[in-house]
């Protein structure tokens, strides 16, 4: 139904297209901007989006379609349908602008020299009308193939944190037009992309960056879950469960990112810490104790010379302080713990319960939440926790796969790894009770 809809407007188009030539050099222009698209974090940047605005102001909106299907000529390889798909998209994408352009009567060719108020009012609708019919089309498909989550998480994602650049397309594709219309005509093209190219290139550098930094990162996280069998997956569960709550929360992109790099990597001070000491069960002595309270303090030396992890080093510092100021390494009670580090706290804790230990099975979810209630304000900040259990219900949780059974043989009930670490070594709080199930 998309590709027959886009033929039948890319029909309306062509008959309504006039001056061949024009129309050929935009569709050059087209092709160029379609093969740099970019990808940063979640977000793509076409620049193709700014050729068909200037192209409904230059040649006017059916040339506008005409240009989109010769742009989506250029696609990363995929298969036939996902192609014809993606064709479609911009057919059917570069329409709606041309129907948002036309019912506000924006100006076409040199007339725009005259109106460019209007010009600009009815560019920047036209963008937002392309867009907004792309991000349609998209959440159709995601819609059926991953259900209303998918559509959810596209919108808050994608769409939410490119809508301020949407409108920089209207403008952008404006000024490329003035300039053609100016005499310049394909040159302008180069003037106005070219800078956006070379965006386009630091963009990657920063991307390439970050990927060397997210890998440094796994390595890291592979070394600490070599020492137990029963802890593998827990970093990056623990990083998915802030991430959740982060969400949920609405943090902004770059604090959600720093949030989950936190939880990724908030034990992996636990690599300078004996291998003999992390898998005891049962009671640990002084001596291992003052051990493992030294991990978070070596986790922010090891990530200390990361610039990107600034941020994070608070969280990782200080994850295992108690909201009642009895936790460790220095002590902090309430709102003066960081905000990430009490996050973290909880869902270290969540994943710890339900994860097995070689002294015990790995406990209910549902037990877990009910053992993070009751140690609200003791332990965890209890605006967090009822944040986190809403979360767990609405979302559920996918516990640790394919853990060894505990051994039989280890006759300890709790230990350092469970809920939190008291005084003595082992969990304190509603954890160190006997499992009811």
């Amino acid at each position: 139904m998309t590709a027959i809809a886009a033929l039948a407007a890319l029909g309306l188009a062509v008959s309504a297209t006039h001056d061949p030539l024009v129309v050929a050099g935009l569709c050059l222009v087209a092709l160029a901007a379609s093969s740099l698209r970019s990808v940063h974090t979640q977000r793509q940047i076409e620049l193709v989006s700014v050729v068909l605005v200037a192209v409904y102001v230059i040649a006017g909106p059916g040339a506008a379609v005409v240009v989109a299907a010769a742009g989506s000529l250029v696609q990363a390889p995929a298969p036939a349908i996902k192609r014809i798909f993606n064709s479609a998209q911009r057919v059917l994408s570069a329409a709606g602008g041309a129907v948002a352009y036309a019912a506000l009567d924006g100006p076409v060719g040199e007339e725009v020299l005259r109106r460019i108020p209007d010009a600009l009012i009815a560019t920047t609708v036209a963008s937002v009308a392309l867009q907004c019919v792309n991000a349609v089309l998209i959440s159709m498909v995601l819609g059926l193939e991953r259900g209303p989550n998918g559509v959810k998480e596209f919108l808050r994602h994608v769409v939410r944190t490119t809508a301020a650049p949407v409108l920089g397309y209207g403008l952008l594709g404006l000024s490329m037009a003035v300039i053609w219309l100016g005499g310049l005509s394909i040159f302008a093209g180069v003037l106005i992309l070219g800078p956006l190219v070379v965006a386009r290139w630091a963009l990657s550098q920063y991307e390439a960056e970050r990927q060397a930094q997210a890998a440094t990162m796994r390595a890291f996280i592979q070394v600490i879950e070599t020492k137990d069998l029963y802890t593998r997956g827990h970093s990056e569960r623990v990083s998915e469960g802030v991430g959740m709550l982060g969400r949920h929360l609405r943090l902004n992109p770059d604090r959600q990112s720093a949030l989950e790099h936190a939880g990724l990597l908030h034990d992996v001070g636990k690599v300078g810490v004996p291998t003999s000491i992390i898998r005891k069960p049962g009671k640990l002595d002084d001596t291992e104790m003052d051990a493992i309270r030294l991990h978070p303090a070596r986790g922010v030396e090891l990530i200390g010379n990361i610039p990107f992890l600034e941020e994070v080093k608070s969280a990782v510092l200080h994850h295992h302080e108690k909201y009642d100021g009895t936790g460790y390494p220095a002590g902090l009670s309430g709102e003066n713990i960081p905000y990430f580090a009490r996050m973290i706290g909880i869902v270290d804790a969540f994943d710890s319960l339900t994860s097995t230990r070689s002294y015990r099975p790995a406990r209910g979810v549902d037990e877990t939440l009910k053992i993070l209630l009751q140690d609200r304000n003791t332990h965890f900040d209890p605006g967090l926790v009822d944040a986190f259990v809403e979360v767990v219900r609405r979302h559920g949780w996918e516990t640790a796969p394919d853990q060894p059974a505990p051994d039989g043989s280890v006759k300890a009930s709790i230990d350092h790894d469970d809920l939190s670490l008291g005084s003595g070594g082992g969990a304190s709080g509603s954890a160190a009770r006997p499992s009811e199930a």
